[in-house]
């Protein structure tokens, strides 16, 4: 192999001559074009070299000055982190109805001195850290609720608490790790309070009620904290926000530039007929069995319609309802789904192709489809402004380690953080929880009541959290 270096601010570049790929160098130049003015440099004379070579290429980002204490910081706050997260974890409170949650947040952010807002979104939290000093307005958001699940993991801090949920009597349970986030964000605002003459500009923390979606006939969440003003007064800049990962390893981060999570629209089909008794179905229109056509008809619209070499989705039917007794064909069927896509267009072609097949299918059967799509809630895409996945990932490499910072595959999985990024840029990642001693395959997934993650993780977060905003400030003063 045969390394060179190039060195431009405080940003140290490493290659390998013989092993770099077209796609790597592309990589490379727009990252030199937005970080620094002599791009031309590089263009003219370091690049038609380079490109006589063949397959890898190795960035390495040299630490800023502060990236030492805020590790030195983090690792000093690693026991209050750890210490909050099991309050939370053993005090779950649902979507909207978070208020001891946030009641213990804003006490904390207070004690740091930041002012504090509470009451947005019904039960969010906005604290602000004033520098001083001309700046960008950097966000940093972490979400709060807990879900109607019921733990059976063995914990000296496993939630007991018990509620009722759209009616229905169910435990509460952290089970997507939102008491990570919480705390991660916490030990975030102690470091950059205590690190105040080291910033520009101003720090925005959001902790976010209802990440998993308002109760039935309510709403919530990063949509409803937007519409309230949150990303204004002061007007936010960049937004920075993270999720524990059960099935990553503890140090590690994974990012992705561009649709990392997909967008989620649940629908609702009501596919309307004609009653008759089960012995004569020649007198009825039958919904069951013109549900059954629509169903496998949706099946189509990804395998058939869609072109998914570039992007995946998903149309799932999860909930069918229909009759009373085995010798009645019923008058009207009801199903309920989803839809999942990481990709605008495609996302606008299935709604179309949705109502298309249902309404046409009904059609043929002699039945009538009703369709409502969004059901209740919608989320937009959650997508990494490329611009600055570009711009933040030296330190994204020099926080975690640049072996240990890894591009992922996007996710069916939606997210509401998205509704921050369609009004501003903004970087969402994926920290590891997983023991470094469990297999891969035997991690709980999230949503469980199995779920656990390895608390040693959250202090990359901590660290990712405020080296970003240190970094980005440090770039737009």
């Amino acid at each position: 192999m045969f390394f060179k270096q190039i060195k431009y601010g405080l940003i140290t570049y490493k290659y390998d001559i013989s092993t770099i790929t077209i796609e790597a160098l592309a990589m490379f130049k727009l990252n030199i074009k937005l970080k620094f003015k002599r791009a031309h440099l590089v263009t003219n004379t370091i690049l038609p070299l380079l490109l006589l070579a063949s397959t890898s290429l190795t960035i390495q980002a040299k630490e800023q000055p502060y990236n030492a204490n805020v590790a030195k910081l983090a690792t000093q706050i690693e026991a209050d982190v750890i210490k909050w997260r099991r309050h939370f974890h053993q005090h779950p409170e649902l979507s909207n109805r978070e208020f001891e949650t946030a009641k213990t947040i804003a006490k904390y952010l207070k004690s740091l001195g930041l002012e504090v807002q509470t009451g947005i979104a019904k039960t969010g939290v906005v604290a602000i850290l004033d520098s001083g000093k001309p700046g960008p307005v950097v966000a940093l958001r972490a979400d709060i609720d807990g879900l109607p699940v019921t733990e059976t993991v063995d914990l000296p801090f496993a939630s007991k608490v018990k509620s009722t949920y759209n009616g229905q009597d169910v435990g509460v349970m952290h089970a997507c790790g939102h008491d990570t986030h919480i705390a991660m964000l916490m030990g975030a605002a102690k470091i950059l309070t205590s690190m105040k003459d080291k910033l520009h500009g101003k720090v925005k923390f959001i902790f976010q009620p209802a990440e998993e979606g308002a109760p039935i006939g309510e709403t919530g969440g990063a949509e409803v904290m937007v519409k309230e003003g949150v990303l204004s007064n002061p007007n936010v800049d960049v937004i920075f926000g993270l999720h524990i990962s059960s099935d990553s390893e503890v140090g590690t981060v994974y990012y992705r530039s561009g649709g990392i999570m997909a967008a989620v629209d649940p629908f609702k089909i009501v596919v309307k007929g004609k009653q008759s008794h089960g012995a004569y179905p020649w007198n009825s229109v039958d919904p069951i069995v013109t549900s059954a056509q629509i169903i496998m008809g949706l099946q189509t619209i990804v395998s058939r319609e869609v072109e998914l070499i570039d992007s995946a989705a998903v149309v799932t039917i999860g909930m069918i309802h229909g009759g009373t007794r085995s010798n009645i064909i019923p008058s009207e069927v009801e199903m309920v789904g989803t839809i999942r896509t990481l990709n605008p267009d495609i996302r606008k072609q299935i709604h179309q192709s949705v109502h298309n097949k249902a309404t046409s299918i009904a059609k043929s059967m002699n039945a009538q489809a009703i369709v409502t799509l969004p059901l209740d809630y919608s989320y937009p895409i959650t997508y990494n402004d490329e611009k600055l996945m570009t711009e933040m990932l030296p330190v994204i490499q020099a926080t975690a380690g640049i072996e240990n910072a890894r591009v992922t595959n996007p996710v069916t999985g939606a997210e509401d953080f998205s509704f921050f990024q369609e009004k501003v840029p903004g970087l969402y990642l994926f920290v590891g929880g997983r023991s470094k001693d469990m297999p891969a395959e035997q991690a709980p997934d999230h949503h469980t009541p199995e779920f656990e993650i390895d608390e040693s993780g959250m202090k990359l977060g901590v660290k990712l959290l405020t080296n970003l905003t240190l970094d980005y400030m440090s770039n737009h003063k």
